[in-house]
């Protein structure tokens, strides 16, 4: 069984997707088409801009679910997913490959999503940082001793990898006491505290966007962030998106939900590889690789 991955905030690179734009006339109207959209013409941000105009919020997550969604569309019949995920931004891709909604409307909620949270960043100074080494329960121990100040886990990456996300200082305070357990803690270059409460703001803007979206159910379970479960039921899809901003991403038991209920084969779709890497930290047997045709 074949499990499609999309990847989420951070895969970005200069280039991206122009292999597509460039040797398909199909993706090159979709490239068009979402230009239009957005209102800017994010192709030349994506294919010779610069790092800096990438981490741009509202410039990465739609740049990122591009590359996934129309690189999914590229592979045409050979795309044949018995379940599918994504890491956080990635869930929005996962679902628009899966037919759970329109290329159009999920562009559409991946800008409201980028721009809400862009938002919210520049609103509330706030910071991600990267815990190595450590198991998962010692870090959330850690988090909940830090008082008066936010501080919680955000991404269940694989073992040994969970990402911290909250105030400056509260993610500062675990930081220290990270190292103290004899872990290792790696501030992440991130303009906010994604899958925190501080993401409160931007979860109600987005909210509202998603109500008005129509989804339908996909063709295969599509496997949420929240729960690390598979969906197809386009109520519990909406419901379970409308938790995604504030909730942390379980990756982790994701992937071993996947493999207990069958996965034999994993396949990123989108830039990076960073998901293949995870899924081998979980299990270092599985077979993980890039979707043909990815740059």
């Amino acid at each position: 069984m074949k499990a499609y991955l999309f990847p989420g905030q951070g895969a970005q690179f200069v280039g991206m997707g122009k292999n597509l734009y460039e040797g398909n006339p199909a993706c090159r109207d979709m490239f068009e088409q979402a230009n239009d959209i957005i209102g800017f013409r994010i192709t030349d941000l994506m294919f010779a801009g610069t790092p800096d105009d990438l981490k741009q919020t509202r410039v990465t997550q739609p740049a990122i679910f591009l590359h996934s969604v129309i690189l999914a569309k590229y592979l045409g019949e050979s795309f044949q997913p018995a379940m599918v995920g994504g890491h956080s931004l990635g869930e929005f891709s996962a679902l628009v490959a899966a037919g759970a909604m329109s290329f159009e409307d999920g562009l559409r909620l991946v800008i409201a999503r980028a721009n809400a949270m862009q938002r919210c960043c520049e609103q509330t100074p706030s910071t991600m940082a990267a815990v190595l080494k450590l198991d998962d329960k010692t870090v959330e121990d850690i988090c909940a001793r830090v008082e008066g100040e936010v501080v919680v886990p955000a991404n269940y990456n694989c073992p040994g990898q969970l990402v911290i996300s909250g105030s400056n200082e509260g993610v500062s305070r675990a930081c220290e006491l990270v190292k103290e357990a004899k872990g290792k803690a790696l501030p992440l270059a991130v303009g906010g505290a994604f899958h925190s409460p501080l993401m409160e703001p931007a979860r109600v803007e987005l909210a509202a966007a998603i109500e008005q979206t129509a989804f339908q159910a996909p063709v295969c379970p599509c496997y949420q962030n929240v729960d690390a479960l598979p969906h197809t039921d386009p109520a519990d899809i909406k419901r379970n998106l409308l938790m995604q901003l504030t909730a942390p991403v379980r990756w982790t038991a994701t992937v071993q939900h996947m493999l207990a209920d069958g996965a034999k084969e994993f396949i990123e779709v989108g830039p990076g590889t960073a998901l293949q890497g995870m899924v081998k930290r979980v299990d270092p047997e599985a077979n993980a690789h890039s979707a043909e045709g990815v740059e």
